[in-house]
């Protein structure tokens, strides 16, 4: 009888620690997923991209840089219900921005283009970087969102600085000045230098007092 007491009580004991650990861990869950939840929020409310072109010469680039136009797209498709889907269109991002390096318009094919574009891919990486870590800091992320549209409207006014200059008609003789600035296209100078009268007397004068 003693036995079978102990061995109820043994069987009440163990139920009720498994009950326990049961609602411990659902709690724990409730809680990550809480967590999560916020991560999510915060990260979908501060995803907002300058997906358009602020200017018309990035407008023109659209059409004609395929690249461009490419990554302006993607980056205006926001990602929809779970964190999963930011860490997915994240990834695409940065392929996107990386491709940026890629057939560059010649006419924008300079360092001042260059810079700007690698410091985008950096921003942008950084961001990927962030969103897929296991406790994913979305003040970072949503911080990093704000950076990379600040990169994005430099390059796009980097883009239309390029353009108006190039529209400006150069003075006359400029092309010439320029052209002598270029040290590869000095032409070198076989001809003696004249010395100036003074600098002759004064030779005479030393010859004579010696």
């Amino acid at each position: 009888m003693k036995y079978k007491i102990s061995l109820f009580l043994l069987f009440v004991f163990v139920l009720n620690s498994c009950q326990n650990e049961d609602e411990k861990r659902r709690a724990e869950n409730e809680k990550e997923a809480k967590k999560k939840e916020v991560i999510f929020n915060n990260i979908n409310k501060g995803w907002v991209f300058i997906d358009e072109p602020i200017n018309e010469i990035s407008e023109q680039k659209v059409s004609s840089w395929n690249e461009w136009r490419e990554f302006l797209k993607e980056i205006g498709d926001k990602p929809r219900k779970t964190i999963g889907a930011f860490q997915k269109k994240s990834t695409a991002i940065s392929k996107k921005a990386m491709a940026l390096n890629s057939n560059i318009p010649a006419e924008l094919n300079v360092p001042a283009i260059k810079s700007r574009i690698s410091v985008l891919i950096t921003k942008i990486k950084m961001m990927d970087l962030f969103i897929h870590l296991n406790q994913i800091p979305a003040d970072k992320v949503t911080f990093l969102v704000g950076d990379i549209n600040k990169e994005l409207v430099s390059l796009q006014r980097q883009m239309d600085n390029i353009f108006v200059k190039s529209k400006i008609p150069k003075e006359q003789g400029e092309e010439d000045f320029l052209k002598m600035l270029d040290t590869t296209r000095a032409i070198p100078n076989s001809n003696p230098v004249p010395v100036p009268v003074q600098a002759q007397n004064l030779d005479k004068k030393t010859q004579r007092v010696e």
